[in-house]
């Protein structure tokens, strides 16, 4: 099993470190209020721009940062004032230290603990220290409110699920939710050597969904703008995943022999992303108890 969770994240460092960033283009595509998404090689991005300025939510790879503040000058003329990352995986973190001249950075307090120390993502690829200008100068524990361009904009610390510092900021009155990579358009990536728990990621889901409403828009960490029912499908799905790799432990059969089997095969359509249904697998069943 090390060795499919090693080329898993060594495929997904390679992709991030090869890709030609002079070729990727800034999406930016108005989700409603003040909220915006910006989509370009990482994780997607939000930006509230109105009368008080801007703040993002996440800011991808330091290499894109130019072309996303001139995609964010677009939306405003004044500068990013807070950034508010979900986690700390490069995809979403990168371009910390070329916003905080101009903003400060918020985030969770484990956010800043893995920027701070760096470390290993799925226990094998490693991420150095970050620099010091990247590191957030607010964090939270539970979550905190910023009033900005006329609404509450809350981040809401999550339980553990793709990773121990995971956060959703909700948009009050744009009605917006962003989930980080907590929600993914396909199979998720939980990284549990960063805290994160396939179980865990469904009880945040359970502790977010009865706080938002029903009509809210739902940015994930990758893949398109969703609704609400949308979330509680890819919530209901996650539990029945589990239910059965629990169900083939119980029977004894190994991880291995659950791939033979396809287990996963039901849900043949998440193979959007670079996580496939093996690799789910066998996150499944670490998280549930499975030996390396």
């Amino acid at each position: 099993m090390r060795a499919l969770a090693l080329s898993l994240v060594i495929a997904a460092a390679a992709a991030a470190q090869q890709q030609d960033y002079s070729k990727v283009e800034i999406k930016t595509t108005k989700v409603a209020g003040n909220v915006w998404l910006l989509e370009g090689a990482g994780g997607n991005m939000a930006a509230s721009a109105g009368e008080d300025g801007v703040a993002i939510v996440d800011d991808e790879f330091a290499e894109l940062s130019p072309k996303i503040h001139a995609a964010l000058a677009k939306l405003s003329p004044k500068p990013v004032r807070f950034v508010i990352n979900t986690h700390w995986h490069f995809d979403h973190t990168g371009g910390n230290a070329l916003f905080s001249d101009s903003a400060a950075i918020l985030a969770h307090a484990n956010v800043r603990k893995r920027l701070l120390t760096g470390g290993k993502v799925a226990g094998t690829f490693e991420i150095p220290p970050a620099a010091p200008a990247a590191l957030p100068i607010v964090t939270f524990e539970q979550g905190l409110s910023l009033w900005w361009n006329g609404e509450e904009v809350r981040a809401i610390h999550l339980r553990p699920g793709h990773t121990d510092g995971d956060t959703a900021v909700w948009f009050t009155k744009s009605n917006v939710v962003h989930l980080g990579d907590d929600f993914i358009n396909g199979f998720p990536f939980v990284d549990l050597s960063s805290g994160g728990s396939v179980r865990g990621l469904l009880a945040a889901l359970d502790s977010l969904l009865p706080q938002i409403p029903k009509d809210a828009k739902i940015i994930p960490g990758h893949g398109h703008v969703s609704t609400v029912d949308d979330l509680r499908k890819y919530r209901s799905s996650l539990e029945e995943m589990v239910a059965v790799v629990a169900k083939a432990q119980r029977a004894g059969r190994t991880v291995e022999q659950m791939k033979s089997d396809k287990l996963l095969a039901p849900w043949a359509e998440w193979n959007k992303g670079w996580v496939k249904e093996d690799q789910f697998i066998e996150t499944i069943a670490l998280d549930l108890g499975a030996k390396r």
